[in-house]
């Protein structure tokens, strides 16, 4: 079944425009209620709860009201916990038993988007069946409940507090961080509050940037999709180490010393080179923008490697499926399931730092030889709407550049799942190569496109 509001990560787009809007955002609380009304199964007298977070979008404040007043008519009851990190809103919906968690956020879109995606009471994903269900009652007229059975709104005081020990108890409790100094860039987004105290409360010196949210500057110029300020600050500080979030802060990218940047997979290849000093990785699970040195590393130590469809949901899903505890995106989303349900970047960044401690060595050491090979992704904006798959150009362009690599590297062209884009992405042995055939195969889609 075809998704009509529901992208790879919940519904997305430009704030004051289809479907981002206060009365849409309304119904879809409106319509989640019901469904969860539905599924949940509460004793006589008992509503279903459902905790909202937000990242520090300006535009967070009118969806968080909107989402409430849905919920509300359909006597469902909200706790409220204000800017924190997605993967904090997936811990505290399962701590406090609570039928599902929403997040306000565009994730590393600009500040002019918006986003709502929901987490289970288990604190994954929605099944697909459930977002099905909730489009399904999106149109359909809003008949509010009696207003003794409105439901109610409540904040949560301590929800920092509480994600702050979580991320903490996921570090080994012999080691801790002391002697090392980190910058830590929150890119002016929800984690501005909790990832300093986290690496602090563990020890180590801390320097903060991207952590002065104005409602407008989220992911401008700063965390993991741009390092550069991370980089430059780390080189600055004389810092061994620095970590860079995305705006809702579950995406990781690091930095060495050197100021060397290390991407997810590079991170995701060093959580799992560590555990498996411990023991056997049964698997690891990427996705098809998965770097193809991280792959053939991963032969090298007998773990077996499968690619899902790109998206952590889809990720997490054959995680799942497989019984595997470890996988990723390049793009910072790093999943290790036996300390959370899902991408945290906060989470992810203390296995790396455990990993560093116990074999007291540096990122480039502890990732012994690994060396990503060269790879070309160019986005190429797009009308929504636009069939790029049935065009004859962008096929026949397609297999004259599969031809030309072919056995020296891959080709892939893909849609964004959140943005009007088609992402044009080769990759092999020789950067020439790759890049002359990104750019031939970009042209012509972005000439079939216009």
């Amino acid at each position: 079944m075809s998704r009509k509001y529901f992208g790879t990560d919940g519904v997305r787009g430009r704030v004051g425009q289809s479907p981002i809007t206060p009365d849409f955002v309304m119904r879809l609380g409106y319509a989640a209620g019901k469904v969860l009304l539905g599924l949940a199964e509460m004793p006589d007298g008992e509503r279903p709860s459902v905790l909202i977070g937000k990242d520090t979008r300006l535009s967070g404040y009118m969806l968080e009201s909107a989402l409430e007043a849905g919920f509300s008519a359909a006597g469902v009851d909200v706790c409220l916990v204000g800017p924190i990190p997605t993967p904090a809103v997936a811990y505290l919906t399962r701590a406090l038993r609570l039928q599902a968690g929403i997040v306000i956020s565009a994730s590393h879109n600009p500040y002019y988007d918006n986003g709502i995606k929901f987490f289970s009471a288990q604190g994954t994903k929605l099944p697909d069946d459930v977002e099905h269900a909730i489009e399904e009652c999106i149109d359909q007229p809003m008949i509010c409940v009696p207003a003794a059975d409105l439901g109610r709104a409540r904040r949560i005081d301590d929800a920092r507090g509480r994600y702050i020990e979580f991320c903490k108890s996921t570090f080994p409790n012999d080691l801790d961080l002391r002697g090392l100094k980190i910058v830590v860039d929150c890119a002016h987004g929800a984690a501005y509050q909790t990832a300093p105290d986290v690496f602090h409360e563990l020890g180590a010196e801390i320097v903060e940037i991207g952590s002065r949210p104005n409602g407008l500057n989220i992911n401008d110029g700063f965390g993991a999709t741009s390092p550069k300020a991370l980089c430059e600050a780390v080189l600055a500080h004389g810092a061994d180490l620095g970590v860079a979030l995305d705006g809702d802060a579950d995406r990781l990218q690091m930095v060495d010393a050197k100021g060397q940047l290390y991407d997810g997979d590079q991170l995701l290849y060093a959580i799992v080179r560590s555990r498996a000093s411990h023991g056997r990785v049964r698997g690891v699970v990427g996705t098809l923008m998965t770097n193809l040195a991280l792959e053939h590393a991963l032969a090298k130590m007998d773990v077996p490697f499968a690619r899902a469809a790109v998206g952590d949901r889809y990720v997490v899903e054959m995680l799942h499926d497989r019984g595997w505890l470890f996988g990723g995106e390049n793009s910072g989303h790093i999943l290790t399931l036996d300390r959370h349900t899902t991408g945290d970047g906060t989470v992810a960044a203390l296995q790396v730092l455990a990993a560093l401690r116990e074999s007291d060595s540096d990122l480039e050491s502890l990732l012994g030889g690994l060396h990503l090979y060269p790879q070309k992704l160019i986005n190429v904006p797009i009308v929504k709407g636009f069939r790029w798959q049935d065009d004859p150009s962008i096929q026949a362009a397609l297999a004259a550049v599969e031809a030309r690599m072919s056995g020296r590297g891959r080709v892939l062209l893909r849609a964004s799942g959140t943005e009007p884009l088609v992402r044009v992405m080769v990759e092999g042995e020789d950067a020439g190569e790759v890049l002359a055939a990104a750019e031939d195969l970009a042209t012509v889609v972005r000439d079939a496109a216009n």
